[in-house]
């Protein structure tokens, strides 16, 4: 599987491969056409408790991924996630988030959920 995590501000490479948003709200000061998404999947989002609770500075990211990984387990995002593994299988797949420190979000548990 290839799985890899961007900021969706950077430009799009040629081998980004499909392209998928993993954020609950679009990316301010960005537009839709310059950014180049195939697919949008909201119901891989934290849900908006999560997402502001892990924000707002409250807990640690070991717990906020134990969280995220249970809300996971809901039948859509399971269902989506599914889907997701079967286009990583196929090719590669590239999250993207606006996030300014990919390597502590969402899309970081995505991705390892992804290739393991």
């Amino acid at each position: 599987m290839s799985v890899r995590v961007r900021r969706i501000y950077e430009p799009p490479e040629p081998d980004d491969g499909l392209r998928v948003l993993v954020d609950r709200l679009w990316p301010r000061g960005l537009a839709k056409d310059a950014a180049h998404v195939d697919e949008w999947p909201k119901g891989l989002t934290p849900s908006a408790e999560l997402r502001k609770w892990y924000h707002a500075g409250e807990g640690s990211y070991e717990e906020f991924r134990r969280r995220y990984e249970a809300e996971l387990d809901a039948p859509e995002a399971a269902g989506l996630l599914d889907g997701l593994r079967r286009s990583a299988r196929e090719g590669r797949v590239t999250l993207l988030t606006a996030s300014k420190t990919p390597g502590e979000s969402h899309a970081r548990v995505l991705a390892e959920l992804l290739s393991g």
